[in-house]
């Protein structure tokens, strides 16, 4: 249905809220809602933390008394189940909301169209699809791991127009500007694991955290492949914490010692099924990732690492921050390695790109993925 400028105005207001708890919220997704009133906004609120209440009952709250007779707006259709917290539209019915537009229904199958339905039934005005493609993609890892057990997958890369990571000495620091490292930041913040492999973690030595000023810390999982541990344990990925959890994903070939050293200074130590050429099977990776709970990985490098996830046709969605200067040389690392595609026709194509400028670097996002087949 058409949705007019001021439902998708409120909407997108609704949207803002939502990302202020995007990276927190797991295993729920983000949701931000809006109640407006003879159409000036009385009430906003949004999900903070698993086991608090949901947007909407924050924005009812808010509202208070100039709830009743009002209009809601929610980027997720409303829950009708009782889990950690009472059904959202019991809450709604209560307040005397009267009409509610939704932006994406739930792709849960257990409880899709639920909500939606009850609300009906109790002669309230439900229309859904209000900005449904953004309010889906914000809730991305969501569905996919509700539908498949598998995590959302993102794949990070800063390069050189040309495609380099670093300079043929192996310097690398920064080619990105402090913007596009802030937004890289922000991306990380949206995630529950990040992912490199061994070299990456041995040239650059990061830390891999989210740090930003004014945010809250938050856990994120630093995921690192290592097929024979052969990595050294003064690494500052191997500083772990209950907020900077670090799991190695190793192969049978790894030394028994390796591995007791490094779970006696709190690293978790998983061994995986190796692939034909002795590295970490991927599928094998993720399936483990999804069965922990993992809801997104962010894939930040090296070459190889972002090669086999592109091979496999496992990305789902795509940010490549380029900067204006040329690299060159042969023998200079690229950003993308593995097989690669056979012909140009063969080689994934991003849908719904967007180009930003970043000061005097810019920024392609992209999906690889459709993220309608996990509401079908």
């Amino acid at each position: 249905m058409e949705f007019s400028p001021k439902d998708r105005k409120f909407m997108r207001m609704a949207l803002r809220l939502a990302e202020k708890g995007r990276g927190y919220t797991r295993p729920n997704p983000p949701v931000g809602a809006v109640i407006v009133k003879n159409g000036q906004v009385v009430g906003k609120g949004w999900h903070k933390k698993a086991g608090t209440p949901h947007a909407e009952v924050n924005a009812i709250r808010d509202a208070g008394r100039l709830a009743k007779d009002s209009d809601l707006y929610v980027t997720l259709e409303p829950c009708n189940h009782t889990g950690r917290t009472p059904p959202c539209t019991k809450a709604i019915l209560e307040a005397g909301i009267k009409r509610v537009v939704i932006g994406a229904t739930d792709p849960n199958p257990k409880v899709k169209g639920g909500g939606v339905e009850f609300l009906r039934q109790k002669g309230l005005r439900v229309e859904t699809g209000c900005l449904r493609d953004r309010c889906m993609l914000l809730i991305a890892p969501f569905a996919k791991h509700v539908r498949t057990g598998l995590p959302w997958i993102r794949a990070k890369v800063a390069s050189s127009l040309d495609g380099k990571i670093a300079t043929r000495t192996g310097h690398s620091k920064w080619i990105t500007n402090e913007r596009a490292r802030a937004l890289g930041q922000e991306i990380r913040r949206w995630s529950d694991a990040i992912l490199v492999g061994k070299n990456t973690a041995l040239l650059d030595n990061p830390r891999l955290t989210f740090r930003k000023r004014g945010w809250p810390e938050k856990p994120l999982l630093r995921v690192i492949l290592d097929s024979r541990l052969s990595l050294p344990l003064d690494l500052r990925v191997f500083d772990v914490s209950d907020i900077m959890p670090t799991l190695i994903v190793t192969t049978s070939k790894a030394p028994l010692r390796k591995k007791q050293q490094l779970i006696n200074m709190g690293v978790e130590v998983e061994e995986l099924p190796a692939n034909s050429s002795g590295g970490i099977d991927i599928q094998a990776l993720i399936t483990h990732l999804g069965n922990k709970g993992i809801q997104s990985v962010l894939v930040e490098g090296g070459a190889s690492v972002h090669g086999t996830f592109w091979d496999k046709t496992l990305v789902d969605e795509a940010f490549f921050f380029f900067a204006p200067i040329v690299i060159g040389g042969s023998s200079a690392p690229t950003s993308v390695l593995g097989t690669g595609a056979e012909t140009v026709t063969d080689a994934p194509c991003l849908k719904g790109v967007t180009i930003r400028r970043l000061g005097n670097n810019f920024f392609v996002h992209g999906l690889a993925n459709r993220i309608e087949k996990f509401w079908s």
